[in-house]
């Protein structure tokens, strides 16, 4: 008979569900001040200025920073982008992609800590939930009171969230704002005649912030953003990263201020897991390098808290390299080892492009004209004396300022430029930011030339009406064809 002998592998069902509830739990992050505290403070106050500010700067009684999808024109500030543009676009991207690959090759997910909208609204909520429900324990309590709630907690809970949806519907409102005119869709508001889409997005918008920053938070971080899957082929052991430092933490224990730690073969940590109630993923740095930090730097502040209260040297948890912990090596011997060939080839690309970019704005001609025969039109013989091609001209103007606009066409002896009503075509106005399609005939002698298709040039001539100096801008050789029939 077979015996049968307990398998220590079977965990209890009750186990299993404990442990998928504790995957969802809910994190209480502890405040924490600091210099990465403050840092942080810092940046939600930049990055939200400039969110909810430029909607509103004007630029040439105009909104100075608008993407106009109806119209297909992107404003920003003096520039103006047309969909003919789209190489700015990818160089823009390109950019972005090569500075994000910069800064994780130096110090990790610094993005992610500091700028990344996810962590500046996380910040922003929470903030809002330690005002009005206390720090972490009173939270904790708060959350753990069993239905039916009483008149506090509800009260509570209707003020945070009444407050988040106030952000979180600004927030909609405002990136709503960047796609139609902020002051038409205030006034829109204003008076509940908000189109469809318009409507559409900014309850999508609003209702992803609150969503995403009240309730996802960490979850976002750790499996929605693709950044945080990919970031491990990016750093090396130079890369500074939040670490903590085992050599001299381990082994942890607590003891009393006073006692000699040492003699006991402890380490300097005193186990008091502050750094995991502050973390805002809810993770242990102690365990290593793990992919759902965001280098947030608030167990750095955390530590050296405990450090001063205990007396020890600061930078237990810091901003190193994992070859500087495990050579032992002194910051500035880390710092210095940052300037490796994968930085120094990431700053020379970014530079590069940069310039690039930056020049070829700099030289970018606001005038754009492209040819088109006409195809519904024919060539053909006019008043016995003439052979006539009827040409479309598409003029462009991505400038502020209006064009005085003229034509020449060359490549064929004796061509005429003519109105489409067939009179001497005189300068067209082109007003700013805007394009127009211009009908022309272009004719020759008859008789001059044999059958066939031959190549002429149009030289397109604008003159910039602007308020100081008028300038002249020349496009030339923009190319098509004249054909004489048989």
């Amino acid at each position: 008979m077979l015996e049968v002998l307990p398998n220590p592998k079977v965990i209890p069902i009750q186990s299993v569900e404990e442990s998928l509830y504790e995957v969802r739990r809910k994190i209480h992050p502890r405040s924490v001040s600091g210099i990465f505290a403050r840092w942080r403070i810092v940046f939600v106050f930049l990055t939200q200025i400039l969110f909810y500010g430029l909607p509103w700067l004007s630029w040439n009684d105009r909104q100075a920073v608008l993407f106009d999808l109806v119209q297909r024109k992107f404003y920003i500030f003096g520039l103006v982008l047309w969909p003919q543009d789209v190489i700015y676009l990818t160089l823009l991207l390109i950019l972005s992609a090569l500075s994000l690959f910069l800064f994780t090759a130096v110090a990790g997910r610094l993005f992610c800590g500091y700028a990344c909208p996810q962590t500046v609204y996380t910040e922003v909520f929470m903030w809002i939930e330690r005002k009005v429900e206390g720090d972490r324990f009173a939270r904790i309590r708060l959350d753990g009171q069993e239905w039916p709630w009483n008149f506090n907690k509800w009260r509570l809970k209707i003020t945070k969230h009444a407050l988040w949806i106030a952000v979180a519907a600004w927030t909609g409102f405002t990136f709503v704002g960047y796609f139609t005119p902020i002051h038409v869709l205030a006034g829109e508001v204003m008076s509940a005649t908000l189109g469809p889409w318009q409507g559409f997005w900014l309850f999508f918008y609003s209702f992803a912030t609150w969503g995403n920053a009240g309730f996802m938070r960490e979850q976002v971080c750790k499996y929605m953003c693709p950044y945080a899957r990919f970031q491990s082929v990016m750093v090396d052991k130079d890369t500074f990263l939040v670490t903590y430092d085992t050599v001299r933490g381990d082994p942890r224990g607590s003891r009393s201020k006073s006692e000699n730690y040492l003699a006991s073969g402890l380490g300097d940590c005193v186990d008091c897991s502050i750094c995991v109630q502050v973390c805002p993923t809810g993770i242990d740095i102690r365990d290593g390098l793990q992919y759902m930090c965001i280098g947030c730097g608030a167990c750095i502040d955390a530590c050296n808290q405990v450090m001063d209260k205990m007396q020890y040297p600061k930078g237990l948890i810091r901003y190193t390299s994992e070859r500087a912990i495990l050579e032992r090596a002194p910051q500035e011997t880390a710092v210095r080892r940052i300037f490796r060939p994968r930085i120094i080839f990431y700053t020379a690309i970014i530079v590069i492009l940069t310039t690039v970019f930056l020049a070829s704005l700099a030289t970018r001609n606001p005038l754009r004209a492209d040819v088109m025969r006409d195809r519904g039109a024919l060539a053909r013989e006019v008043d016995g004396t003439r052979i006539e091609n009827v040409y479309r001209i598409q003029v462009m103007n991505s400038s502020e300022n209006a064009l005085q606009v003229n034509f020449k066409v060359t490549g064929l002896p004796n061509l005429e430029i003519l109105s489409s009503q067939g009179r001497p075509l005189k300068d067209i106005l082109v007003e700013p930011s805007s394009n127009q399609l211009i009908p022309i005939r272009v004719s020759s002698p008859l008789g001059e030339m044999d059958p066939g298709n031959y190549p002429i040039h149009f030289e397109v001539e604008g003159l910039e009406l602007s308020k100081g100096k008028d300038t002249v801008i020349r496009i030339r050789d923009e190319k098509s064809s004249f054909i004489v029939p048989r």
